[in-house]
């Protein structure tokens, strides 16, 4: 309890220092290795890619990876926004993947969640050519990519959402998950979310009256286990997409199994940040992954 609470410490300490803001993230960093469209699923004839980061020069040394995640209800955005994230990951010493996966309606639960671990056999299997240490996998998004991410975090060696996307004999475990602003129980999402009633039947193939296992399901609160990985939540006070308490109830779900678990509220903040809360929001990140993967 005391190694939580000073982590925890340290993690808010962290990000009340400078940091990097999304947007101000380089374009092409210096010293590094950014790859494009680089395949690593074919599921249903849907060619899915990452854009991926690693430094130049790595003295042959095995680096840790973050895998990125981006949001958009589950029904649009793109794998592009992370692309400055990736590369500031590799300026720091990581190699970093940005994922794209299947959309809904076209494709619901789960094929999103299949597409990103088989992202994360991927990178294992793939852990020679890009000098990566397969013990030390992070992971993070925002909104529904924090979703993804938190769903890996919590359903390590559950077969049932493995999916056939490719090297299954790799683990798609992680050590590491960051979550900003994803939801944790879709169940309670109606009523609190602008535009639940409007994506989650989209992605679940029913409202909660038609759909209720699939929310149930879904929801990475339902699969905490004391096998989850660690977990920093940063979620804005004032978010009306994805309440706070979902990140209150998930890490407090967490802490009672005995898991690592660090709530950073940003105060006042909606669905996403800007200007200092970004900045602080970012600082607080690569704390947390420098804390667990750079050991």
């Amino acid at each position: 309890m005391k190694l939580n609470r000073d982590l925890s410490a340290f993690v808010l300490c962290c990000a009340l220092a400078a940091g990097l803001t999304g947007s101000s993230m380089a374009q092409k960093a210096p010293g590094i290795v950014f790859e494009k469209d680089v395949e690593y699923s074919n599921p249903d004839e849907q060619h899915l890619f990452v854009d991926i980061a690693h430094p130049a020069a790595h003295d042959k040394k095995l680096l840790p990876a973050i895998l990125c995640i981006h949001g958009g209800g589950f029904r649009a955005g793109d794998r592009h926004g992370y692309d400055g994230l990736v590369q500031e990951f590799a300026r720091r010493g990581y190699v970093a993947a940005t994922v794209e996966y299947r959309l809904a309606p076209k494709y619901p639960f789960p094929a999103a969640v299949y597409d990103v671990k088989a992202c994360v056999r991927w990178l294992r299997a793939n852990a020679k050519r890009y000098h990566i240490d397969p013990n030390r996998i992070g992971v993070t998004g925002g909104s529904a990519g924090g979703h993804l991410a938190q769903f890996l975090g919590v359903t390590i060696g559950l077969k049932q959402f493995e999916g056939d996307g490719g090297n299954p004999k790799e683990s798609s475990a992680v050590q590491v998950v960051v979550n900003q602003y994803g939801p944790s129980d879709f169940t309670k999402s109606y009523g609190k979310s602008v535009d639940a009633a409007e994506v989650l039947p989209l992605f679940l193939g029913g409202d909660l009256e038609h759909a209720r296992l699939r929310h149930i399901e879904s929801s990475p609160l339902n699969w905490v286990t004391p096998n989850a990985a660690p977990t920093l939540f940063i979620h804005g006070t004032k978010d009306n997409y994805v309440a706070f308490e979902q990140a209150e109830w998930i890490s407090e779900r967490l802490k009672a199994c005995g898991v690592e678990s660090v709530l950073m509220p940003i105060e006042g903040a909606g669905h996403g940040f800007g200007g200092e809360n970004a900045k602080r929001a970012d600082a607080a990140m690569f704390a947390f992954f420098d804390a667990h993967l750079k050991k």
